[in-house]
């Protein structure tokens, strides 16, 4: 762990032999370093994804082809008696047992189970590699090195580039991993359930912590003020000495002192300073103009893509979808499962079969990595954001700016000095400058650092407006959203809650797809039984989702839901009985709502009580005061049952 341009990816060119140390050695003992790196290689133009991958047995691959050689040779040999034929036959069996011990009958079901696992399909092996995007690239290399099992595996960002599904795949992988696995990374929900060790680089320094990012975050702070108090105290005691140095310096009878003090001042081992905290950085969205309930509707609704194969289906009678202000929408689903078409169908810029409605006054902005490429690269990032926001103030730009590591001076470089992830940050910062009332973000924390995710997420929380967010952030989507779409099979299954919401139900909740259950087959399997089956190629699915549901099935499910969340609060004597995380939220919420009401009808009824002309009429004097009674002990009963939700609540961590 460490903030931008630390040397985090530098740390690991050292380690994996790609970079010299100016000074000091790395001692390997025999160890096998991988490294996989940020940025994408090149590949041959006849490369396969299937060949590229297999190169991780090199060796065992040239041994194949020597004995392939061997038996050629031993085949146009014009004499078997010989001894040079003899020769051969003795170097043909020495390569044949060394391929026999090496399991090379196995080393294309393992490749293909890798590959799978990472997302590729069958069909998409014998594809040439040029033909894939960046990303897919990287997955082969990822799955390269894998194969090749290095006793040391370097992982510099390997979540970057895969979805949800294949990160899943890659934790149960590295868990089982029989080396030593030291990774860069900014998606703290993969970092949480991987690692047991987290070292910080801080100012050119490393400090160990024996636990996982969130030990590491709460440990940290501990360390530091332990590091503050000792560093405050020394600095003290250096002061006094200083003081006593420079008072009795010309005085003979304290020379002595003095030369000791000295002397000891030289010999001090300083402690540095604690590494001053990283500075609060927040921004707002503006207020957005205010749409109407719908926003936007997608009518049953089909999608597929011409090639020179025939038609690819994306969508098949998917939907309807409705999207209703405030919503706050993950799309997941697997890489090529239609996530990307449809945040474009719902912007209105994909054409496809059905029905798009457009709500009330509203105003859309899309966010896709490509955008970055369209930026003028004569501006500079200030100017790139204040063309797209002339009305906001400098001040407020550069603040912008800065949460996504744009500090100082660097606010006036060029676009087209700025490499292909800072383009992607000013991009994104342009996305987030404009009052619109629907966002459409497509992998919006990609190149950020762990920061700037934290203050975009406390922006989105803060937004009144509504937005759809592709992402494979478990962590952000956590913190941002309150409903999940997931993309599978040409349909698209709702869920209620954050991320985690949308796990259990997919695991325990009535709403499951067969898609959704398959969780074990993401986990690796034995390399001898083959490639995967559940993998997610581009735009082709092999899942096998149970397809949208009628609104007959919704509502027969929220029945049963509401029947079995009121029996376990009738058995537990409390409105929190029984619930879950997200259902004690929409609980608190309405507690919340119920008791404002009461208060207002008290309020009502307190000021028509102190109308004087009140006491002219006993009669309605008497029904007004047996009203605010009931009111006040409906209000009593709605206080307490929120006061029990807000000390669950609080017992669990939440925020109201």
């Amino acid at each position: 762990m460490g903030p931008n341009g630390a040397g985090k990816t530098t740390l690991l060119k050292l380690l994996s032999g790609e970079m010299k140390a100016d000074s000091g050695s790395i001692v390997y003992a025999g160890q096998t370093v991988g490294h996989l790196r940020q940025e994408t290689e090149e590949v041959g133009a006849a490369a396969t994804v299937l060949s590229e991958a297999m190169t991780a047995f090199q060796e065992v691959l040239n041994l194949e082809s020597e004995e392939q050689r061997l038996i050629q040779e031993m085949d146009e040999h014009p004499d078997h008696d010989t001894d040079s034929y003899r020769r051969l036959m003795t170097s043909f069996d020495t390569v044949h047992q060394k391929l026999l011990a090496a399991d090379i009958h196995l080393i294309q079901p393992r490749t293909e189970a890798v590959l799978s696992g990472l997302g590729f399909e069958a069909e998409d092996f014998e594809r040439e590699l040029s033909t894939f995007s960046g990303g897919w690239r990287m997955r082969v290399a990822l799955a390269r090195l894998l194969l090749r099992q290095p006793d040391v595996l370097l992982l510099d960002e390997p979540t970057n580039h895969l979805d949800i599904d294949s990160i899943d795949w890659l934790e149960g992988y590295l868990k089982t991993y029989p080396g030593t696995v030291v990774l860069v990374s900014h998606d703290r929900y993969f970092l949480d359930r991987m690692v047991d060790t987290t070292v910080e680089l801080v100012q050119g320094q490393l400090t160990e912590y024996a636990g996982n990012y969130t030990f590491y975050l709460e440990d940290r702070i501990i360390r530091r003020e332990h590091q503050k108090s000792a560093w405050q105290n020394q600095q003290k005691f250096i002061s006094e000495n200083e003081r006593f140095i420079e008072r009795f310096r010309s005085k003979n009878t304290k020379a002595t002192q003095v030369q000791s003090r000295v002397k000891m001042l030289d010999k001090l081992e300083l402690i540095p300073p604690p590494p001053s905290d990283e500075a609060s950085i927040s921004f707002r969205f503006p207020e957005p103009p205010r749409a109407g309930r719908t926003v936007m509707e997608l009518e049953q609704f089909s999608k597929s893509y011409e090639s020179e194969d025939g038609p690819i289906p994306v969508f098949h009678r998917a939907g309807p979808l409705q999207i209703d202000r405030g919503d706050k929408i993950a799309l997941i689903g697997r890489n090529g499962a239609g996530k990307s078409t449809l945040a474009r169908m719902i912007m209105g810029t994909e054409t496809f079969d059905g029905e798009r409605i457009e709500g009330y006054q509203v105003k859309t902005t899309f966010f896709a990595q490509h955008q970055a490429e369209s930026l003028d690269r004569k501006q500079t990032a200030l100017d790139a954001l204040r063309s797209e926001a002339p009305d906001r103030s400098e001040t407020e730009l550069r603040t912008l700016l800065g949460a996504f590591l744009f500090r100082g001076d660097d606010v006036f470089k060029p676009i087209g000095v700025l490499s292909g992830g800072e383009r992607s940050r000013v991009a994104l910062a342009r996305t987030l400058a404009s009052p619109a009332n629907l966002l459409i973000l497509d992998e919006p924390t990609n190149h950020l650092d762990i920061q700037s995710i934290a203050v975009l997420a406390e922006a989105l929380r803060q937004y009144s407006g509504t937005f759809v967010i592709v992402s494979h952030n478990r962590h952000f989507l956590d913190q941002v959203v309150s409903k999940v779409w997931r993309v599978s099979s040409g349909g698209v299954e709702e869920f209620s809650g954050n991320f985690s919401d949308y796990l259990w139900q997919a695991e325990h909740g009535t709403k499951r797809a067969t898609e959704l259950k398959d969780s074990a087959s993401l986990r690796p399997r034995p390399a001898v039984q083959g490639a995967s089956s559940t993998s997610q190629g581009n735009g082709k699915s092999s899942d096998s989702g149970s397809g949208p549901k009628t609104k007959e099935q919704k509502r027969k499910e929220a029945e049963e839901r509401a029947a079995l969340r009121k029996k376990k609060i009738k058995k537990s004597g409390s409105r929190a009985g029984g619930l879950n995380d997200y259902q004690l939220k929409i609980e608190y919420s309405k507690v919340e709502t119920e008791v404002e009401k009461s208060e207002t009808i008290v309020a009502e009824l307190e000021a028509q009580l102190a109308d004087p002309s009140l006491f002219a009429d006993p009669v309605r004097g008497k029904t007004l005061m047996t009203k605010y009674e009931a009111a006040q002990k409906v209000l009593d009963a709605h206080t307490k049952d929120w006061e029990k939700l807000a000390e669950e609540m609080g017992e669990r961590g939440l925020d109201p």
